[in-house]
């Protein structure tokens, strides 16, 4: 699902929409690969912002090491079909998990280029993240 909740228009569509996702995913061995695939479609929302047509891939391998360390690839490329215009950037990251008394967190650090990209976007980035894990 896909709701209109963004404050400014450059930072959402205005369109509430829906489609499919799918997962495909293998472990083994301290590897983990697949690719993660969805297609949102608008249907209703304000009238002024145009329909949407939008796919995404996010292929990924990435290997964990016995200590937790990890290191992992990937892409999360978008398709405007309205727009005819691809997103394509590229992950690199590695993370390490540890404990914080007893709460599991995953701390992750990587870079971003865009292969593909709109030209008034930026062609790099920098990721850094704190995922705090909750098993039961």
């Amino acid at each position: 699902m896909l709701y209109p909740t963004a404050t400014d228009a450059a930072l959402g569509s205005h369109k509430w929409g829906a489609g499919l996702t799918g997962l495909v995913l293998q472990q083994q061995h301290g590897w983990t690969y697949g690719i993660l695939a969805n297609h949102v479609w608008s249907y209703g929302g304000e009238g002024e912002y145009p329909n949407l047509s939008n796919t995404y891939l996010q292929p990924f391998i990435g290997f964990t090491w016995p200590d937790t360390t990890s290191l992992t690839f990937n892409l999360e490329s978008s398709y405007n079909w309205k727009g005819q215009q691809w997103t394509v950037p590229m992950n690199l990251v590695v993370g390490h998990l540890f404990r914080m008394g007893t709460q599991p967190i995953s701390i992750q650090f990587g870079g971003r280029y865009y292969a593909s990209r709109p030209d008034s976007s930026a062609g790099w980035g920098v990721r850094l993240a704190f995922v705090f894990l909750f098993p039961k």
